[in-house]
């Protein structure tokens, strides 16, 4: 599933012992299971033994996908109720984590997309049905079959932590969804639709979610990216994507010039080169960072400058900051995928250490065992949890992506 946006309230922390950490509102009507519930709060890890249920069927205003993802996180009395039951235990959580006035601008936002695509006639009707062999090269194929980390790692680089780059995609399929889009484009300016950008930093482009393509990009991400991110990046709720905003960028005359500096509003973030000839667009990523020290200085490990070739993809986390340099000549366009966790988004509102993808977490940690081990060694054990740590200085203020259409 796309969701518009994601800027959203949650419940507030309640306290709990263990894995437990929220609860259901219980002031509203609930049946005897649903009251059982409501002293019950969602386990803080998944209960990977458990096969979810189907929600495929229902007519729900939450994608069918959130609720079979978070019933994987509901607590051992509810896993045994009616699916109904359950329906109605995780929605209430859900209704909490996006807000009434949230929820009437995805309903605005899916009349906008079905207006559109009830007009407009697609030019290359395989695109919206996902092809493999058609769009993948062979050796990301054998990689995701045999789904193994030593299977994606034989087919991928990591030149630079936490950042992966690899061949992924056909030039046929790059050449269908570049006319795809121009096709698009061209019924946008014939009927004088006004589309939505992809992003508020960028003011070329489309997103691809609106015109018909969220399905197949569902596929894309439930059946390609999500294995490898359950590898690579699974404290960042690498094992549990589940929905996504799937848009391409354009960069050259007439078109945006660069990206500044910025997070993604993903968990993972897959961007891929579609064409076509250019010169300059260089990516360049400087660490990854927890909302607290977004704007905290670059080590030098944290440095990296990547240069975009067509078919190959650069795999990374949302919040692993970056930003394009000009495009001096030509014209470049690139496809781009934001994964996302309802259930991470959720947790991490009651996380405090970020220290095992955040880079300045994870310094200041370090900082703390030297300090302590320092003291001990004097035999001046000192109280860590009240010795300060310098934060490195800020040295740029980022652009960020706080929202994808306001």
């Amino acid at each position: 599933m796309s969701l518009p946006g994601d800027r959203r309230e949650g419940p507030s922390p309640v306290s709990g012992g263990g894995n437990e950490v929220l609860t259901a509102d219980s002031s509203r009507s609930m049946t005897v299971a649903q009251m059982v519930a409501s002293s019950q709060r969602l386990r803080l890890n998944p209960n990977k033994d458990h096969k979810p249920d189907s929600y495929e069927d229902l007519q729900v205003d939450f994608s069918p996908s959130i609720f079979s993802s978070l019933e994987r996180y509901l607590p051992p009395s509810m896993l045994g109720v009616s699916r109904d039951d359950k329906v109605k235990f995780m929605r209430e959580i859900l209704v909490k984590y996006l807000p009434h006035g949230e929820r009437n601008r995805v309903q605005k936002h899916r009349d906008y997309r079905k207006k559109i695509i009830s007009n407009y006639l697609p030019l290359h009707k395989e695109l919206y049905t996902i092809h493999p062999t058609m769009f993948f090269v062979p050796s990301f194929l054998k990689a995701i079959s045999d789904n193994t980390e030593e299977s994606f790692r034989s087919m991928m680089s990591e030149p630079s932590p936490g950042v992966f780059t690899f061949e992924m995609l056909q030039p046929r399929f790059c050449e269908l969804l570049l006319a795809e889009v121009e096709n698009f484009e061209k019924w946008v300016n014939e009927t004088k639709f006004r589309i939505m950008r992809p992003n508020t930093m960028n003011k070329f482009g489309a997103v691809l979610d609106d015109f018909g393509l969220e399905t197949m990009l569902d596929k894309l991400m439930e059946g390609f990216i999500r294995p490898m991110s359950k590898v690579f990046f699974p404290e960042v709720g690498g094992s549990t994507l589940d929905s996504h905003h799937g848009f391409v960028v354009e960069y050259g005359k007439d078109r945006d010039v660069d990206l500044g500096f910025h997070v993604d509003d993903s968990e993972v973030t897959l961007n891929v080169c579609l064409g076509k000839q250019f010169s300059g667009g260089e990516l360049f990523f400087r660490g990854t960072r927890c909302d607290k020290h977004v704007n905290t200085g670059s080590q030098s490990e944290e440095i990296f400058d990547y240069s975009h070739v067509p078919g190959r993809a650069v795999l990374h986390r949302g919040r692993h900051r970056h930003g394009a340099r000009a495009t001096t000549s030509g014209h470049r366009i690139n496809l781009l995928l934001w994964c996302r966790s309802s259930v991470f988004r959720e947790m991490k509102k009651y996380q405090k250490d970020f220290s095992s993808w955040c880079g300045e977490c994870l310094r200041e940690k370090k900082e703390r065992q030297r300090l302590s081990i320092a003291a001990t060694k004097s035999g001046n054990p000192l109280d860590m949890k009240n010795t300060p740590i310098n934060p490195a200085v800020p040295l740029i203020t980022f652009n960020f992506l706080h929202a994808l259409f306001n």
